[in-house]
Order: C-alpha cells, then structure tokens, then sequence
C-alpha cells in the first residue's frame, strides 16, 4: 500500500522516494510484523484462554512435556495476522510474486486452523483427519504448478529451476512432473516445519532464520546486476518477495517474544502449516526448490527422522514380530530429550544448526 501512495509524493519531500526501495521496505515489513505480534500478543492469548483451547500432550512424549497441558495453542494465527497486514502494507500489492505468497500463507493457515480448531475446541483427538489434511495441500500445490505453466510470472521457463553449486546447470522438469514437484515440495515444507513445532521456540526461531535467508535470495534474484554476477536466474519482480519474507520473519520473531520457553502460547498447525507452506512457495517461485533443502537443513532432518522411525518400525514388526526404533522417540528433537538434554538446550543447539544451514545456502552463491 505505501509503495503504490507514497512515492508519488516525492515532489513534497525526498523522503517519499524512500519507499520505492526494496530494502527500505523489507525492513519496515519486518519491524511492522514484530512490533504488531508484540501489540497483538496478549489480547490473543486472553482470548485463547477464555476458548480454552489448551494444548494436547502425548502421554508418550517427554515427562517435561506434561506441564505444558492446557497451554493455548492457535497462536498461528497471530503470525499469520501480523505477516498479512505488515506485506498489505509494505509490498507492491499488483505484483504476481506477492499475491501468490500471500495466498499461500492464508491457504496453509486456513488449513492448520481447521485442524486446531477441530483437535481443540470440537475434541477431535486426531484433529483434521490427516488424509484431508494432505489433499488441501497438495490441491493447493497442483493448483500454483498449473497455474505458473499456464501463465508464467518470469521470463525463465516454469519448469525450470536452478541447482545449488553450478551457474550453468539446471533442471528441467517434464510439465507434467513440474506441477506435481510444486505439490510435494509446498506439502513437504509445511509438514516439516509442523513436524519440528514440538519444543517451546524451536520452529519459530528456525523459520525466522530460514525466512530471513530466503528474502536475501530473493531480493538478488530480483535484480539483473547480482543476478547476473552470481550466475543465478533474473525474475523480474522476484524482489518483493523479499518484503514477504522479512514481513514473515518480523512475525515469527514476535511470537517468539510469547513461545520461548517456558511458552506462553503454541503456534499450532494454524502456524506451522503457513510458515512451512510459505517457505515452500517462496522457494518454488524463487526457483530455488533444492536450496531449499540446505536452508531448512533442519526441517529435512526433523522429517527424515519421523519417516526412517516409522518406516524401521514397521519393517521389524513384519519381519521379527516386533517393531524395533532407531531414535527413542521422532521427531529427532524428542530424541535428545529422552538422552536427558534440556529442552533450552535442544532448541537453541538446533537454531545454531539452522544458522549453520544458512551459512551453507550462503556459500552456494561463490561455490558456483
């Protein structure tokens, strides 16, 4: 909204001229964010609490975990919220790039807010049963790869996308398999990020790092002189995903201020699944779906952790009688609890591994 109203007024002042600029815009995204999450903050948890919509804890989990009975949880939503309004306010509203973004964000956490709401306040224990779960993100994800093939928001084919540590290799994906990719990474994504969601802080502050990341990409994407000298793809307008991203981080980073531990509030899947989803659109439309998987380093790690347990489990049983695990308990991070860390100790040890991640992303942009 300020890109298309105040520039115009230059002639008045010179600072007008200030909010045609990217950067001066994604910081202003960011702190818009944090300091709405940190406004919004209490009046929703009031709220939740007068819901009641505490938080479930498995008997199974970590015997820390029991306090945390009751916890509000949906606090999704005040990401979501924050995000939405600071990216109407700081982004360029006609450009393609930000309107799918957004949509993903409100799509993903129209999704995660249904399960909350079902597994919390209707006392469904599995909440939105899994499989409606996963079609309304692989919906959405069939829906954005046609619609890219269909009418292309680049000049770079659809479906292409580049590949970390080369600048004159690519890959090309047969159209057909290109839309289908854009689902599995968009539902990927989200439920590796709501995979990690199990420890006070975890998910938010490596979202916060991830996004960050990603919106110094994109903003390099967007422009022909860096693009060009670090042999990465030119999308005209990709730089307004950076205002998005550091619209996305500026939120998470306010929920922060009421998840750390001991939390106050819990994302749900109401945050979860529009941090993970987003994260997934903004590498689909960046074309940087494989950086993806060294940015969110720790995701992937959270993921494969739940996916080896399950996949081992049910091989021993069919082959011995017996389920046998690898980890004591999956996701990973429940893993080290159970070895006796402390939950501080797991999830600032994992944001280092996130920002290790980072660095790595980072050095694919010389490593060419």
């Amino acid at each position: 909204m300020f890109y298309h109203f105040l520039p115009p007024l230059v002639d008045l002042h010179i600072v007008f001229n200030l909010f045609s600029f990217i950067t001066f815009r994604a910081v202003g995204a960011g702190a818009t964010a944090l300091i709405l999450a940190f406004v919004l903050g209490p009046p929703t948890i009031r709220w939740l609490r007068r819901l009641r919509v505490g938080e479930v804890v498995r008997s199974e989990g970590p015997e820390t975990h029991l306090r945390k009975a009751g916890t509000p949880t949906m606090g999704g939503t005040l990401i979501v919220i924050s995000a939405a309004v600071s990216t109407l306010l700081w982004a360029e509203l006609t450009n393609w790039f930000t309107a799918l973004a957004l949509l993903a964000l409100l799509w993903m956490g129209a999704i995660g807010f249904m399960d909350d709401y079902l597994q919390v306040v209707k006392g469904r224990s599995k909440g939105l049963v899994a499989r409606y779960k996963m079609v309304g993100q692989l919906t959405f994800g069939l829906a954005l790869g046609t619609f890219l093939v269909l009418h292309p928001i680049s000049p770079v084919p659809p479906n292409w996308t580049m590949v970390p540590f080369f600048d004159a290799w690519y890959a090309h994906f047969w159209i057909p398999a290109y839309v289908v990719f854009v689902a599995l990474v968009i539902s990927g994504s989200s439920n590796a990020v709501n995979l990690t969601d199990g420890l006070d802080g975890l998910a938010a502050g490596l979202a916060a790092i991830a996004l960050a990341t990603i919106g110094v990409f994109a903003y390099l994407v967007g422009r022909v002189d860096t693009s060009a000298y670090l042999g990465l793809f030119y999308l005209p307008g990709s730089g307004e995903l950076s205002v998005f991203a550091a619209a996305l981080a500026g939120a998470a980073v306010g929920f922060l201020w009421f998840n750390a531990p001991p939390a106050d509030v819990f994302m749900g899947d109401t945050g979860s699944l529009a941090l993970g989803g987003a994260l997934g659109v903004l590498a689909i439309l960046l074309k940087a779906e494989f950086l993806l998987v060294i940015v969110g380093g720790v995701f992937v790690m959270e993921a494969l952790s739940v996916i080896v347990q399950t996949t081992h489990f049910k091989w021993t049983k069919r082959r011995y009688g017996e389920g046998r695990r690898v980890f004591l308990m999956a996701p990973v991070h429940h893993h080290f609890e159970k070895l006796g860390w402390p939950e501080t100790k797991v999830v600032i040890r994992f944001w280092i591994l996130g920002i290790l991640c980072a660095m790595a992303a980072f050095s694919t942009l010389k490593i060419r």
